[in-house]
């Protein structure tokens, strides 16, 4: 536990006949609402599960939508062939979501990213697809909530204690999916997390979005390619050498659905005094809003003074709030690592899988490293705490390496983990057996027969 986090309550545990009110009893509470919880809640409830959904915004999307990020990473082979077509190989609640989106004229094609392809989203229609999903699923949606708390017996979690405008309340459940991103849950509980490389967490960022963008003469300019060209970098670096005002020379910009808009993925936050935030840390997480607004300004400006089709642009948009790569990681029985990436690592127990390069942002270059047409796998007990019954986690917060969850923490992954840990929670209860004692094997089974193509 950091200083910081010493001077703060860690933990807010009840017994489960604690004396707060009943909010809710239900099979499963799914935590977050963003692409894990969103696939794990539908899923649930598309199986005649009662489950209730507590998010803190008054919408789902998590770093998808709160954080502006805009694309659905992680479904195409990379590539060192550029005359390659896009090639899709992941699938499942992913493939799901994206065909719903394209329904709704709310995402685009395939748009080159470096050696790979993603995707960019509506963040209005990513909205209004998930609210779609869960209400048809039968989900109860408990918005502008969040977990302060947990209810206990021993290891084992019997709910979670919600905080909302009304007051405190209790949520009774089987089974809790930990889908908040930062292993809120596990936290709460006084579980063992870590972050990243020995404390070391990668930079966040604040995604916006230009309008008023002659797109034609910017794509003509920029390239086909949504990773800066070399002269794009040379000009940052001319125009903020020392990198105060400019600290990210490697950025991303991706036309969207919508007529001319470009998504941009360039800012590099830090403190005012140059440090790395730790985003857990309420002092450093609101520095790094201050920071961030004034740096979109910087780049936006950047753009209009340098890129051509971007000189009568304007911020239209920007993120809720920053956005998150990286923060807690809870402990697993199992831990994908770097290795595992690396070597395209394969297993018979695995319910997800990735083609998406190790993305490490730090520093004035995010680090990337493509693992060229293939794909490795990621292990069921990543998603399973090591300390702690009844509770099974989804999203970023999964059991890895730095530099592993630097690849896995994206998108459609996130899709894949929510979906499995939502089927899980269903056999857990369905068999009477603890999610622990279920064979990742199993799991993996069950995901095919819904699409997966694992």
């Amino acid at each position: 536990m950091s200083e910081f986090e010493s001077q703060w309550q860690r933990t807010y545990v009840e017994q489960a006949g604690s004396g707060l009110p009943v909010f809710a009893d239900v099979d499963v509470v799914v935590v977050g609402g963003g692409a894990a919880g969103v696939a794990a809640a539908e899923t649930l409830g598309r199986k005649g599960r009662s489950v209730l959904l507590i998010e803190r915004y008054g919408f789902c999307g998590g770093g998808a939508v709160a954080g502006l990020s805009g694309t659905i990473c992680g479904m195409f082979l990379s590539t060192e062939n550029e005359k390659a077509a896009p090639e899709q190989v992941i699938f499942g609640w992913a493939e799901k979501f994206r065909a719903a989106l394209e329904s709704r004229n709310g995402v685009s094609g395939p748009q080159r990213y470096g050696k790979t392809f993603t995707v960019t989203h509506d963040p209005l229609v990513w909205r209004e697809v998930a609210d779609g999903f869960l209400c048809e699923a039968g989900v109860q949606i408990l918005y502008h909530s969040q977990v302060v708390g947990v209810l206990m017996e021993g290891d084992a979690f019997g709910g979670v204690i919600v905080n909302s405008k009304s007051g405190l309340a209790q949520v009774r459940a089987k089974r809790i999916i930990d889908a908040s991103g930062d292993g809120d849950v596990i936290h709460r509980a006084g579980f063992k997390t870590t972050k990243g490389n020995n404390g070391a967490i990668q930079n966040p960022t604040m995604i916006f979005r230009m309008g008023g963008i002659d797109v034609d003469r910017f794509s003509e300019y920029w390239g086909e390619d949504t990773i800066s060209p070399q002269k794009v970098i040379d000009q940052l670096i001319a125009a903020d050498p020392e990198g105060a005002r400019l600290p990210r020379k490697k950025i991303w910009i991706f036309p969207t659905t919508r007529p001319g808009e470009l998504m941009v993925n360039a800012t590099r936050i830090l403190g005012f005094d140059g440090r790395d935030l730790d985003v857990t840390n309420p002092v450093d997480h609101s520095e790094g809003e201050l920071v961030a607004r004034l740096q979109v300004r910087e780049y936006a400006d950047f753009l209009r003074r340098h890129i051509p089709g971007c000189e009568e642009g304007y911020v239209n948009d920007t993120g809720v709030e920053i956005g998150i790569r990286q923060t807690r990681t809870v402990t697993g029985i199992a831990t994908l690592t770097n290795d595992d990436v690396l070597g395209r690592a394969k297993s018979a127990d695995a319910i997800a899988r990735s083609p998406w390069p190790i993305e490490l942002h730090a520093g004035t270059k995010p680090k990337v490293e493509w693992l060229f047409d293939d794909t490795y796998e990621i292990p069921y007990g990543t998603l399973v705490p090591v300390k702690g019954e009844n509770i099974i986690v989804a999203g970023r917060c999964l059991s890895a390496e730095h530099e592993a969850l630097a690849s896995a923490r994206v998108t459609a992954q996130c899709f894949g983990y929510g979906h499995a840990a939502a089927l899980a929670a269903d056999l857990s209860i369905k068999e009477n057996i603890a999610i622990r004692d279920i064979q990742g094997a199993d799991i993996r089974t069950l995901l095919n027969q819904e699409g997966a193509r694992l």
